[in-house]
């Protein structure tokens, strides 16, 4: 997109790809804690946009849209690092999620429902739920942090920064990992193996998989965070 004279249009690049902040900081919303705004990483991923067109250059090679993302998602990862984004309280809730998880699994021998896990937790149904929603970001990360030591909330931002494309082990461990992870997703309960394809195949956010499903947001988060805990108990080899 280039003005008459020649120059890269950096006004119209900017309003075009608007959405692609909006579709960024959708998508990252869902791995945070409630506290995190949408609005907030918007404002912030317009600032990393409008930095990314002050310093492409299309001579070296890189389509803007590739160029742009990096920017965008760089400055909300920056933003969240500042703001010390990652709850304590919901990582400790986490962890007992998932050790009451793996306890009902080994003591039953297949995937516990979710008041069988409310019980161990000595919760009734409606609690365990609501606790399910406030850790939905920290599930998340830690399931993409897999494999690493118990690392504090920068250096998990600092690796997820950084560009391992050039690193052929670094390659070959994620080919596993996901390897690994498509098959635990596949002995998910069909619900959640839905909307874990839904979000991670086709880049839905939960606004649109609630609608898909038939149920409230709040549920389609209760869900993801109870597939993720999930998962992670069934991935810790790896």
């Amino acid at each position: 997109m280039y003005t008459a004279k020649g120059q890269l249009d950096r006004d119209a690049l900017f309003h075009q790809h608007l959405p692609l902040v909006r579709r960024i900081a959708h998508h990252m919303i869902a791995k945070l804690p409630p506290n995190v705004e949408l609005d907030d990483l918007v404002q912030v991923g317009m600032i990393g946009l409008n930095d990314a067109l002050s310093r492409y250059e299309a001579a070296q090679g890189v389509q803007f849209e590739t160029f742009a993302s990096q920017r965008i998602r760089g400055a909300m990862l920056d933003e969240l690092r500042d703001g010390d984004w990652m709850s304590r309280g919901a990582r400790k809730s986490q962890k007992e999620i998932e050790q009451a998880l793996r306890r009902v699994e080994q003591r039953l021998g297949r995937s516990p429902l979710e008041s069988e896990i409310a019980a161990e937790l000595g919760m009734d149904l409606a609690d365990y739920q609501t606790l399910l929603g406030k850790v939905r970001g920290t599930q998340l990360v830690y399931l993409e942090d897999m494999g690493g030591s118990d690392e504090g909330e920068e250096g998990f931002l600092d690796r997820h920064t950084a560009d391992e494309g050039a690193d052929p082990m670094a390659m070959l461990r994620d080919q596993r990992l996901r390897s690994a992870l498509v098959a635990a997703i596949k002995v998910l309960p069909e619900r959640e193996q839905h909307i874990m394809g839904m979000y991670y195949e086709h880049d839905m956010n939960l606004k649109e998989i609630a609608a898909v499903l038939g149920v409230t947001e709040s549920r389609v988060c209760q869900l993801h965070s109870q597939a993720i805990a999930r998962l992670r108990t069934k991935m810790r080899g790896h």
